[in-house]
């Protein structure tokens, strides 16, 4: 399965604007062979639009996620993107998966970081959230979930090959250590494909570390972007090139529980 990684700047609070840079990103992964296009945590609404992610939140069955249904029909890929989900009086940090034929998978995030937030958000209980596509089981988490181990075993436990992680990791003295060890590490020690996909660029807010990348079992980036440009990043997922790796490697069948 080959997938791409959008890095992408979003406009903070411009739901049209993100929504049509998904759309172009889509239709050009799609010419160059993608099963499936990878977009950050809050693409459609920007990471930075602070309260007015409230006005831009809509249901998993809204319009923003069925136009997202739409350019996967319409491109013949599956899309991974971050968008903020409206469930009663609950505001969600989610990500959503669509293929354009299925019903779409939700994903909300269980780590909420720092008291911007958790101003804005609620949490949701931890959970192995895993669809599959292309041959292979692809589990989704956001941002900060991927930083806890337990998140990353939780769905390789659950047979997850691939873990698709839209982000938006600021710019820090500790991103790239994050962006360019963490996620190897994670990708080891479970055997898995980790796809890493972040903003770059500034929007009124936040300014964004970029460094997007896609990990495999051995620990090797298979693609990654720089710090500042928006970036379209291609990887070509195959298990079965990583075999050695996991006869060596064998941390899920000699886990202790």
């Amino acid at each position: 399965m080959r997938i791409a990684a959008l890095q992408m700047q979003a406009l903070a609070g411009d739901t049209e604007a993100n929504l049509a840079r998904i759309e172009r990103a889509a239709r050009a992964a799609a010419e160059k062979g993608a099963d499936l296009l990878i977009a950050p945590e809050l693409a459609v609404t920007g990471y930075g639009a602070g309260a007015t992610i409230h006005k831009l939140a809509e249901p998993a069955n809204g319009a923003i996620v069925a136009r997202l249904q739409a350019m996967a029909t319409e491109n013949a890929i599956a899309i991974i993107a971050g968008f903020a989900e409206t469930a009663g009086d609950s505001v969600y940090n989610s990500a959503v998966f669509t293929d354009g034929t299925r019903e779409p998978t939700v994903y909300r995030k269980s780590h909420l970081y720092g008291p911007y937030e958790r101003d804005l958000f609620v949490p949701e209980r931890p959970s192995a959230v895993v669809v599959e596509h292309g041959g292979m089981k692809i589990g989704m988490l956001i941002c900060y979930d991927v930083e806890f181990p337990e998140n990353v075993r939780r769905l390789a436990k659950s047979g997850a090959t691939l873990i698709a992680v839209p982000t938006a990791l600021p710019a820090s003295d500790h991103a790239a250590f994050i962006a360019r060890q963490m996620i190897s590490v994670r990708a080891f020690e479970n055997q898995v494909f980790v796809a890493y996909v972040n903003h770059c660029g500034r929007d009124p807010l936040y300014a964004y570390a970029g460094l997007s990348a896609i990990a495999a079992p051995d620990g090797s980036l298979l693609a990654e972007a720089g710090v500042e440009a928006e970036a379209l990043v291609f990887a070509d997922i195959r298990p079965v090139d990583f075999t050695a790796s996991a006869e060596q490697n064998t941390y899920l069948r000699d886990l202790v529980t």
